[in-house]
């Protein structure tokens, strides 16, 4: 049995962009995650401790923040994170 999912995406785009999801790594080792802390409260303390899972995985890690968490990353970051990166997490906490 297939489940049908409906994403929701989050930028509030009027008619949204259909996306082709991109294919899971098949491992870690070598790759580098960036972590894109969103500047909201506690969101730091997550990363750390998912930076730390990754290294022992053998990924390489990149950090990053956004200047505010009520808009999205400016276009130089999310530049600068599509080609140091070949995975991204996002860090929302509350």
């Amino acid at each position: 049995m297939s489940e049908v999912r409906t994403l929701v995406d989050p930028t509030s785009e009027r008619s949204p962009t259909l996306r082709e999801r991109v294919p899971r790594l098949a491992s870690l080792e070598g790759r580098t995650v960036g972590l894109l802390d969103i500047s909201k409260a506690r969101g730091d303390v997550f990363l750390d401790q998912l930076e730390q899972g990754l290294r022992r995985r053998g990924a390489q890690v990149e950090r990053y923040t956004k200047p505010t968490f009520t808009k999205p990353a400016p276009i130089d970051l999310r530049h600068e994170i599509s080609v140091k990166c070949d995975a991204v997490v996002e860090a929302l906490a509350d």
